[in-house]
């Protein structure tokens, strides 16, 4: 893997992956997650393990798609454990994410809820 830019904050995270989305990076996307990270994607299923979500995200991100960045809800951190949440700009329910800090001080996914519904959407 090569060198990118670390998640200093756990807030940078998002940041991160808007601006390795965008640029259609699926390596620097899945460097965002630990090695054994779970990702509640797609609809339904579990994407398990730093690879897997890599080929995962090299899928989707071959179609183009855009992404904003989205304002975030307050962090929790609690030690080395972080929650990070924003609610997405239609309103439709929230994302959430568990993230830890690393041994070098920076911050990885560990697990990845990019989108919960609202009831009656």
């Amino acid at each position: 893997m090569s060198e990118y830019e670390k998640a200093m904050r756990p807030e940078d995270i998002t940041r991160l992956f808007v601006e390795r989305s965008n640029a259609e990076d699926a390596t620097g996307v899945a460097a965002l997650y630990e090695e054994d990270a779970v990702l509640a994607y797609p609809p339904g299923e579990l994407t398990v393990g730093r690879e897997a979500i890599r080929a995962l995200w090299e899928k989707a991100l071959a179609h183009g798609p855009h992404f904003e960045l989205e304002q975030p809800l307050p962090t929790l951190i609690s030690g080395d454990i972080a929650l990070t949440s924003t609610p997405p700009k239609d309103g439709a329910g929230a994302r959430a994410q568990v993230v830890r800090r690393q041994p070098d001080g920076s911050w990885l996914r560990l697990l990845d809820q990019p989108e919960f519904i609202s009831p009656g959407r």
